[in-house]
C-alpha cells in the first residue's frame, strides 16, 4: 500500500512500530486494486463476516450440542467475544486492531459440528488420509472453499490473517502451504495481533465455559471456590454487594476474572515487548518466543481454573454422553458417504466422484470431510435420521 494512502497515515500515528502496518503487509494469494476507503484488514474482516462459513458457526456449538438451549454459547457468539477482548487489549497495546478483529472472526470457521467431540471423531475417520484439524481447515475455507467471487477461489485474505488463522500445524502440513506454513519450519514467531487472538480465545472460552457449566448445572459456585481465581473474586462480590442475586454475582464474578486476565495480560505482555526491543514486525517474528503473555502468577491461576474447567466441566458423565452421539453422528456419516456418494448434494457428489476417477481415496475421503465439517449441528443430526432413519439425539 503506498505511503500517501489514507489508510497507512491513520495507522502510522496509531500504531506501536511492532504492530502490523498495511504498508508492511505481504499481500494477497491473488492480485487485487487497493481497497483504498477501509484498508486491507478490514476488508479481510469484512469478507469474513459476509462468508457462507461465519454465518454456519451460529449453528455450530462449543459444548453443548445446539438443540441442548438457546442460551449457551454457539461457535459464532464465542468468535465475536474473542474479537471484543482481542480489540479491547489490541487498543491498549497499540496494535492492528481490524487484524486483530479479522484472525478472531475468522479462527473457528473449519470447525466441525459439534465442538471438539465432531472434530475429534472426523480426525479419526480421516486417519489413512492426512487426518482432519479444524486449525487447517480455516485455512481451507479461506483459502479454497467459499466460493464468492469469480476472479479467485476462497476469500483472498492477506497474508497476516492467514496466518493468525494458523495457529499451529506440523512440519509435515506446514511444508505443503507455502509461505503461510514457513514459520513453522523456521521456528519464528507470528505477529503479535496473531499472538493475541490466539490468547483472546483462551480468555474468551473459560470465561464463558463456567457460565455455561453453571447454568446446565454440571459445576456449582461451592466447587469453583477451590479455584483461588473464582474463589478471591467472588468474595469480593459478595462483600460489596451483600444482596445481590445468584445469578448477578456469577456475572460479576465472571465479568471480573475475564478482566483480571485482560488487565494481567496487557501489563505482562507490554513489559515483555520492552524487554525484547523490538521495533518491527519483522523483529516481533525473530523474537525467540511469544511476547504475548501472561505474568507467571497469572498463568499460574489461569491453568488452576483451566485444569478444574477440564475435570469438572469437561469431562463430565452428561459431556461425554453428548460427545459420544456426536461421534457416531460424524463416524456413522463419514462412513455412509465414502461408501456411496451419491448420498451427499450434487457439488460434492461430483468432487467425490471426481476423486474416485483418478482411484484416489484420499480426494474423496478430503471432499467428504469438507461436506462433514461444513455442517451445522442441527443439519448433520437431520442427515444423520435421514440416512440411517435412527433418533440420536
Amino acid at each position: 500500500m503506498p505511503a500517501s494512502d489514507p489508510v497507512h497515515k491513520v495507522q502510522s500515528t496509531i500504531l506501536a512500530p511492532y504492530g502490523a502496518h498495511e504498508s508492511d503487509s505481504r499481500g494477497r494469494m491473488h492480485a487485487e486494486a487497493p481497497a483504498s476507503h477501509r484498508g486491507e484488514y478490514r476488508r479481510d474482516r469484512e469478507r469474513i463476516i459476509h462468508s457462507t462459513a461465519f454465518r454456519r458457526l451460529e449453528y455450530k456449538t462449543q459444548l453443548f450440542v445446539n438443540h441442548e438451549g438457546d442460551l449457551y454459547r454457539t461457535r459464532l457468539t464465542h468468535s465475536i467475544e474473542v474479537a471484543q477482548v482481542a480489540r479491547s487489549i489490541a487498543y491498549r497495546l497499540g496494535l492492528n486492531e481490524p487484524l486483530c478483529e479479522a484472525i478472531a472472526l475468522a479462527h473457528d470457521l473449519g470447525h466441525t459440528p459439534f465442538g471438539h467431540a465432531g472434530q475429534d471423531a472426523l480426525n479419526r475417520c480421516m486417519q489413512a488420509h492426512g487426518g482432519f484439524e479444524h486449525n487447517l481447515q480455516s485455512l481451507r475455507v479461506v483459502d479454497c472453499l467459499e466460493l464468492k467471487y469469480p476472479q479467485f477461489p476462497g476469500l483472498n485474505l492477506t497474508f497476516e490473517t492467514r496466518e493468525g488463522i494458523l495457529k499451529h500445524c506440523s512440519k509435515k502440513n506446514a511444508r505443503a502451504l507455502g509461505s503461510v506454513g514457513q514459520r513453522f519450519l523456521e521456528r519464528t514467531q507470528p505477529s503479535l495481533e496473531a499472538q493475541l487472538a490466539n490468547i483472546a480465545d483462551e480468555i474468551a472460552y473459560t470465561s464463558h465455559d463456567i457460565d455455561d457449566g453453571l447454568r446446565a448445572n454440571l459445576i456449582t459456585v461451592s466447587k469453583l471456590r477451590e479455584v483461588e481465581l473464582f474463589d478471591q473474586h467472588i468474595d469480593a462480590v459478595e462483600h460489596e454487594f451483600p444482596q445481590l442475586g445468584r445469578r448477578q454475582k456469577t456475572y460479576e464474578t465472571i465479568r471480573r476474572i475475564r478482566n483480571r486476565l485482560v488487565a494481567d495480560l496487557i501489563t505482562a505482555s507490554q513489559a515483555a515487548i520492552d524487554e525484547a526491543r523490538v521495533g518491527s514486525l519483522d523483529e516481533v517474528r525473530a523474537a525467540p518466543g511469544s511476547l504475548i503473555l501472561f505474568s507467571e502468577p497469572m498463568r499460574e491461576k489461569n491453568q488452576a481454573l483451566k485444569n478444574f474447567l477440564r475435570e469438572h466441566l469437561y469431562r463430565h458423565e452428561r459431556v461425554h454422553r453428548m460427545n459420544r452421539k456426536a461421534a457416531k453422528v460424524v463416524a456413522d456419516l463419514y462412513a455412509a458417504f465414502f461408501r456411496d456418494a451419491r448420498l451427499m448434494p450434487d457439488e460434492y457428489r461430483g468432487m467425490a466422484n471426481e476423486a474416485a476417477s483418478r482411484d484416489s481415496d484420499s480426494g474423496r475421503a478430503r471432499v467428504i470431510s469438507d461436506y462433514i465439517s461444513g455442517m451445522t449441528d442441527r443439519y448433520a443430526i437431520a442427515e444423520h435420521r435421514r440416512i440411517f432413519n435412527e433418533k440420536i439425539f
